[in-house]
């Protein structure tokens, strides 16, 4: 056993030992056209303004929250 995966050399034309290259191994469960559609294509098309993912009421709310945690930390210092 020299070889240098453990193979015994009495067994290589065993015909269970043939296996398969990574690209027939790979190939096996791929479509005929494996190549898919750019989900964000490159280049000009009809642009979206980004809009702030913020609504007014998340606003108010963070400020309440700010205004609640001063107000705790000046009347018990």
């Amino acid at each position: 056993m020299n070889n240098s995966h453990g193979i015994d050399p009495r067994s290589h034309d065993d015909p269970r030992n043939v296996y398969p290259t990574d690209e027939e191994f790979y190939a096996r469960d791929r479509p005929d056209h494996p190549e898919l559609p750019e989900d964000r294509p490159r280049g000009g098309g009809p642009t979206e303004t980004v809009r702030h993912p913020w609504t007014w009421g998340t606003i108010l709310l963070v400020a309440c929250i700010i205004l609640l945690v001063l107000v705790g930390i000046a009347l018990f210092p």
